[in-house]
């Protein structure tokens, strides 16, 4: 049996195949697609499964069951089943490391911190304010107005071990004016890197220390590529975050594993 998940994000949409073998609900993950979201949710989700599936000898139509998900899960037409990223964020995290109980997923325009049961079904979950922190997208500025890579912005905020300099605002469209203005006084790229990572980081414990956290604890989301906010976040709280190979897929696993329990109910399984 082969399915699909796709996740639409603010800024990136995910798509996975899996194939899962009869008689085993596992699965295995036979190609993924990143792609930056469009205007059209339609036509970004088709194009991420296309990109994904350049890489295998399967079809389009080869499909059977395909699930969607994230903030465009809606328009997705030629998605049998729509599911909410909060389970399967908490679905994927529970396929990718069996022993999570903690998920904190940093995406382009939230963070949530979703804890899940012994199966990766959601107990319970909460949000910050879309404004707040921005997470990816805030990044994404940061990156624009510094002149440096997304990539990069982790390794270059670790290069500063004094306290950096603090970025207060909670919009992102306010910490771009306070990052225009540490500019101006000559404060180093990497010390604005260093602030920014750091006001991220208390934001999300913040979060976190609202939600709890239960072992094993994992970090999902385009942030998790960030190992300055990553590596803040383990020494804050003491513990040791367990993070994919590919952080920015998890929901998009977890759409695909329900889009096999669907598939497994239409068969009478």
């Amino acid at each position: 049996m082969i399915v699909g998940g796709i996740d639409i994000g603010s800024l990136s949409a995910n798509s996975v195949i899996m194939q899962f073998v009869k008689g085993s609900s596992e699965g295995e993950i036979l190609s993924y697609s990143i792609i930056p979201t469009g205007v059209d949710d339609y036509l970004t989700a088709k194009t991420a499964f296309d990109e994904a599936l350049k890489k295998i000898s399967i079809k389009f139509d080869d499909l059977e069951f395909i699930v969607s998900t994230g903030y465009g899960r809606i328009d997705i037409p030629f998605a049998k089943k729509n599911v909410t990223e909060i389970s399967c964020h908490a679905r994927g995290a529970h396929w990718a490391f069996p022993t999570a109980r903690t998920i904190l997923d940093m995406g382009g325009q939230d963070c949530k911190v979703i804890t899940c049961d012994e199966k990766g079904k959601v107990k319970s979950f909460i949000m910050n304010d879309k404004c707040a922190a921005g997470a990816g997208r805030s990044m994404e500025i940061m990156a624009n107005i510094l002149d440096v890579k997304l990539e990069d912005i982790g390794d270059m905020s670790l290069d500063i071990k004094d306290k950096p300099s603090q970025i207060t605002s909670t919009c992102v469209l306010f910490a771009r004016s306070e990052v225009v203005e540490l500019l101006s006084k000559g404060v180093h790229k990497n010390d604005i890197l260093a602030g920014a990572c750091d006001a991220l980081t208390h934001r999300t414990l913040a979060l976190m220390g609202r939600a709890g956290i239960e072992k094993d604890f994992i970090i999902s989301g385009g942030i998790a590529k960030n190992i300055g906010v990553t590596k803040r976040v383990e020494e804050k709280l003491g513990v040791e975050a367990k993070i994919y190979h590919e952080p920015q897929i998890i929901g998009a696993i977890g759409a695909a594993t329900f889009a096999h329990d669907a598939m497994m109910k239409t068969k009478g399984n």
